[in-house]
């Protein structure tokens, strides 16, 4: 019989500074179930070039991963329109390369996927159908079926985009007593406490606002600030990004600052995408769909409010996510539209981007994660 993995870490791990040199990169696709879908490469940190160690088939459009909080499995959202899963895999520990261990049923589209900070439980949302899962993670990693399912109410006024409930995004707070999630449909984000002992979401029936969204604005993604009580939230449909004080013991969000993601000139339609912070919570970035960039912020330190850096071509059509490595020196960016992947090197001192020249070409990519390499891991 499958049981749930108990209150106590797996191991006990640190990794080496060097393990930050030579970081492994997990790559998720928009693929046919029939085709290599999620791809493992090493990134130099003093050049930025990439080498490829490792592909696997992941069923269809593995887009979204996450990885539990020891690198020990990686879970992976299919993104199907109709129906739609959640793969596990276990992860190599000395080389980085992924198994497959099962799959669940996440109905509705899942297009985002966490884990929360204990390894117990993997959360999904479900942006076709405006739904949320819990799935228990077991023993060796495998996931149990859902444990917890929400069915979110509401729309808003984009007509097209907003006609019910999307929800894009699901991640436990910095505590680990919230799960925060986004929803484009309805312009906000709830809040529903983590109950890790049964895998439930509380507060289920009638959600509590976290934070209620500029009408029509789309809110998308969020990231919080490595130091600080304070979070962004990415809007997708309105081109902006809102700095957001956060108040941990209530799981409540206030807006501090909202500016625009785009140029003011720029009249095309654009989407935005993913938003990320460097490790030492200097500068915010964000991508643009549509104009194809990357927009970079100064954070002010003691308000942590933004100021405009530059914009900065990706160098291919719909930057859907990008990451930066572990030690700050370079952001991917990842060019669905155009299949290829682009390394910039970060200056510490402006947040300025600069390509390196380094490129890989990749189908249809969808999401970057990157993680140290576990060759310089040191086990307790």
């Amino acid at each position: 019989m499958d049981t749930i993995a108990n209150d106590k870490p797996v191991s006990h791990e640190v990794y080496d500074k060097s393990s930050f040199l030579h970081p492994l990169v997990y790559i998720g696709t928009y693929v046919k179930p029939d085709a290599d879908g999620i791809f493992v490469y090493r990134l130099n940190t003093e050049t930025g070039e990439l080498t490829k160690i490792h592909s696997i088939k992941a069923g269809e459009s593995p887009s979204y991963l996450a990885f539990d909080t020891h690198h020990r499995n990686l879970y992976a959202v299919n993104e199907e329109e109709v129906g739609g899963r959640v793969t596990s895999f276990e992860v190599d520990q000395k080389n980085g390369n992924l198994t497959r261990l099962n799959d669940q049923v996440s109905e509705g589209w899942p297009c985002h996927i966490s884990v929360d900070h204990t390894n117990k439980l993997v959360l999904t949302a479900n942006y076709g159908a405006g739904t949320i899962n819990a799935f228990p993670i077991l023993e060796g990693g495998e996931l149990g079926p859902a444990s917890d399912f929400v069915q979110h109410k509401g729309s808003s006024v984009n007509k097209e985009r907003q006609e019910g409930p999307h929800a894009h995004f699901i991640l436990p707070d910095v505590n680990n007593r919230f799960a925060l999630v986004i929803d484009l449909g309805i312009d906000k984000v709830l809040r529903y406490g983590l109950d890790l002992k049964d895998g439930k979401l509380t507060s289920r029936d009638k959600p509590d606002v976290s934070f209620s969204c500029k009408p029509g604005s789309g809110p998308r993604h969020l990231v919080f600030h490595p130091f600080k009580s304070y979070a962004y939230l990415l809007h997708e449909l309105n081109s902006t990004v809102s700095v957001l004080e956060y108040d941990s013991e209530n799981g409540i969000f206030t807006e501090v600052q909202t500016i625009a993601t785009i140029p003011s000139d720029f009249t095309s339609n654009n989407y935005c995408a993913a938003v990320y912070i460097s490790p030492n919570g200097k500068f915010l970035y964000a991508s643009n769909r549509g104009h194809d960039s990357i927009v970079v912020y100064e954070v002010e330190e003691d308000t942590c409010q933004l100021k405009l850096v530059a914009y900065v071509p990706t160098g291919g059509k719909w930057p859907r996510d990008f990451t930066i490595d572990l030690t700050g020196n370079f952001l991917l960016v990842a060019n669905q539209h155009t299949d290829n992947i682009l390394v910039f090197k970060i200056d510490h001192q402006t947040g300025q981007l600069t390509e390196t020249g380094h490129e890989i070409k990749v189908p249809s990519p969808a999401c970057l994660k990157v993680i140290p390499d576990f060759k310089e891991k040191i086990e307790n």
